[in-house]
């Protein structure tokens, strides 16, 4: 009556042996490292693995190993003391193109690294680093989409020889006013005709005929998705530059990331790197105009007044030639003339191109580098304190074309190699499609992350401890049965968040602990439901029958609205939440397959063969 098929023993003894093997991993601990990773140029080979060998030997440093895998090198080192001081000897004595960070590298031996056996991850309030959470200025976003019709804008115009007074962007709306309603109504029919990303309406609020256009809810949604999407990658390359090992770049709500830095401790550095909104801008000078009459006021309507960083005034044209976001490739370097820091530029096939037509057309005209940065600043306003945010655009280098320039060139005038080294970063990362500001910042010292850690487990070994007992002595033989599945639970849990590679946090082994005792519920409800069946009479084989067999839909039902309270809690949840949702949710998993057939199992391993047990429960 109470035995299983052999295929079923078999299904329960292989499933608990591959989680056991995938869950070992996580007890061989981690040796401190330093990982070399390749640039865009550079390559990590046996040169550079005797290179670094030898530095760090010179400096009385002992190596554990050290292992090349594809584009990176990793060096075991004995302890943080000694990682710590291998780093800043490894950046000194290997050029730029090379990125150093610092890594904890698994010892799992080489049998279960072949089998794909990994540790989990851990999070950041266990591993210690920086947590940032930023927020995404959508207005920026949608005043930068403006400002690109605009300019297309005043091209189509242009073409269609439709004649206007300005075109200027305002809050969320762009505006274009005429001489007169013809053309006005001519440029209506052309917007419409072009551009159905606008809506355009005519303005009753000047005095001349005008045009107010605003983006239509489809594309505003879509710019502001794309400038969020947009921040998230260069955010992404901006910390592989960094050289973070296992970074958490992601989304939270319309207009939030979240940035985590596993192991980085120097906040100021990383705040200015990923804050940072620096942008470059090529543009013609406008040689024709008057300088002193910009200043004093009178700007050319097709040009704008810049000042150099020296504090000279230049005028240039409004129409950009280049933006930095077609550059590919940006390494410091010096110029070979003055010997002063510069940045080597490489752009991509259609910056290239348009660059070399502009380039072409104007050998002998004077063109500007702009340098531009979004700062934050705190204002007060009616005794309230507000943030504002405004561009600082600068420029730091004017010069004469004299050639036609393609694919490379080099940027001048950069005061500094360290100017000259963060400027040559933010190009290589891409310029944020919006400005970002910092609304939260943590740090997690490594020392507090070995205590969380080492909190985490004594919770989970005490909740476990007081479980054992407590189902031992209440179920004898049963409970002792009970105790089996639910270390194993703990096996398969730890098995499968190492086989997902997911993150383990401190909410994530609240998770774990809630587990515990969920587990145990359900061989508490199904022996209480066979003591049920042994005190009305039944038959001990019966009992055991019945007591799987009738408490299994009430563990159902319960397993799994907890199932779904967990997933609606993964969905609409973010960090450290959805850490809890998903060993929370592994756990209802993972301990309804113990507590059902992998007790059932052994209980018909005890007691199936016998006709008249006597149950001890």
């Amino acid at each position: 009556m109470n035995r299983y098929p052999l295929w079923k023993n078999l299904l329960v003894l292989i499933v608990l042996m591959v989680a056991t093997v995938y869950a070992m991993p996580n007890l061989f601990g981690d040796d401190p490292a330093v990982q070399i990773s390749a640039g865009r140029t550079a390559t990590v080979d046996l040169d550079l693995v005797n290179q670094a060998e030898t530095a760090l030997k010179d400096a009385g440093i002992e190596l554990k190993g050290a292992e090349l895998g594809e584009d990176k090198l990793l060096i075991r080192l004995t302890s943080p003391g000694e990682q710590l001081r291998a780093k800043d000897i490894l950046s000194q004595t290997f050029p730029e193109d090379f990125i150093i960070a610092l890594n904890l590298a698994p010892t799992t031996p080489s049998w279960l690294a072949s089998l794909g056996a990994e540790p989990m991850n851990l999070g950041l309030d266990l591993r210690g680093g920086v947590h940032f959470l930023m927020e995404v200025d959508m207005d920026a976003a949608v005043k930068q989409a403006l400002e690109s019709y605009a300019s297309d804008l005043r091209l189509s115009l242009r073409d269609e020889k439709i004649r206007y007074k300005q075109i200027k962007t305002d809050m969320q709306q762009l505006i274009v006013v005429f001489r007169n309603e013809a053309d006005r109504d001519a440029a209506a029919s052309l917007i419409s005709r072009e551009m159905d990303a606008l809506q355009v309406e005519n303005s009753e609020d000047t005095t001349d005929p005008a045009l107010v256009m605003q983006l239509t809810e489809v594309n505003l949604r879509e710019t502001k998705n794309l400038a969020l999407q947009q921040n998230i990658t260069t955010l992404r390359n901006r910390i592989n530059e960094l050289g973070v090992a296992e970074p958490t770049v992601q989304q939270q709500g319309e207009n939030r990331i979240v940035v985590q830095l596993p192991g980085v401790q120097d906040t100021a550095q990383a705040k200015k790197i990923l804050g940072a909104t620096a942008t470059l801008e090529f543009r013609l000078v406008d040689f024709e105009s008057d300088v002193q009459d910009a200043v004093n006021g009178r700007v050319p309507p097709n040009s704008e007044l810049f000042y150099h960083r020296d504090g000279r005034p230049y005028l240039l044209n409004k129409r950009v030639m280049l933006t930095g976001e077609h550059v590919i490739n940006a390494q410091s370097t010096l110029d070979p003339q003055s010997g002063s820091p510069a940045v080597s530029v490489t752009l991509d096939g259609k910056g290239a191109r348009a660059f070399s037509n502009v380039t072409r057309d104007n050998i002998g005209n004077p063109m500007a580098v702009v340098f531009i940065e979004s700062k934050t600043e705190t204002r007060e306003v009616n005794g309230e304190l507000v943030k504002v945010r405004r561009q600082v655009p600068e420029i730091i280098n004017v010069a004469t074309i004299r050639d036609q320039l393609s694919k490379k060139f080099q940027i001048t005038g950069l005061d500094s190699t360290n100017e000259a080294r963060d400027l040559a970063l933010l190009l290589r990362a891409g310029a944020l499609a919006a400005p970002i500001e910092i609304v939260e910042e943590r740090t997690v010292g490594p020392s507090l992350g070995q205590d969380n850690i080492d909190q985490g487990f004594a919770s989970v070994m005490i909740g476990f401890a007081f479980v054992l007992v407590f189902m031992l002595l209440w179920y004898r033989v049963f409970g002792f049965v009970a105790n089996l599945a639910l270390a194993s639970n703990l096996i398969f849990i730890v098995a499968l968040l190492s086989m997902l590679q997911a993150t383990l946090t401190l909410p994530g082994i609240a998770g774990i602990v809630l587990t515990v005792g969920m587990a145990v519920d359900a061989n508490v409800l199904i022996f209480e439901r066979i003591r049920e069946e042994l005190r009305i009479g039944n038959s001990p084989q019966s009992s055991i029958s019945a007591g799987y067999g009738k408490a299994f839909s009430t563990i159902a039902d319960a397993n799994i609205t907890t199932l779904i309270a967990a997933i609606v809690l993964f969905g609409f949840g973010t960090g450290s939440i959805k850490g809890f949702a998903v060993t929370l949710s592994l756990g209802i998993l993972t301990s309804m397959f113990t507590a059902i057939m992998g007790t059932r199992a052994v209980i018909n391993l005890i007691y199936g063969k016998q006709h008249k047990p006597k149950l001890s429960i």
